[in-house]
């Protein structure tokens, strides 16, 4: 939303098979039979938004790398859009949720 220039560092664009649909028809693809997927979800709990957003001031992986490119302005702007959309508790403490897909099939 804030940088239209950033759509293609998402991670359904980066990580396209990272889904129940695609990752069944991978297993599927490669000759395993009654394939199931299911979500493994757990929530990551920061304890303030300092500890949410240092993080991405480190450089490394995609995301920190896109923040460390961005003017201080930009920066600032990103950080302040983050600072009032994230699901803060009354403690300033910042939950969110987890997700990784699990994968079963049987090889025939």
């Amino acid at each position: 939303e804030l940088d239209p220039n950033a759509a293609p560092l998402h991670e359904k664009y980066r990580f396209p098979q990272s889904n129940a649909e695609a990752l069944s028809a991978a297993f599927v693809r490669v000759g395993l039979v009654e394939v199931e997927t299911a979500p493994i979800e757990i929530t990551t709990h920061f304890t303030d938004f300092d500890d949410y957003w240092n993080p991405f001031l480190g450089g490394q992986g995609p995301a920190p790398t896109y923040v460390l490119k961005l003017e201080d302005s930009e920066r600032q702007k990103l950080k302040e859009a983050l600072m009032q959309r994230l699901p803060m508790e009354e403690d300033g403490s910042i939950p969110l949720a987890a997700r990784a897909w699990a994968v079963k099939g049987i090889v025939k």
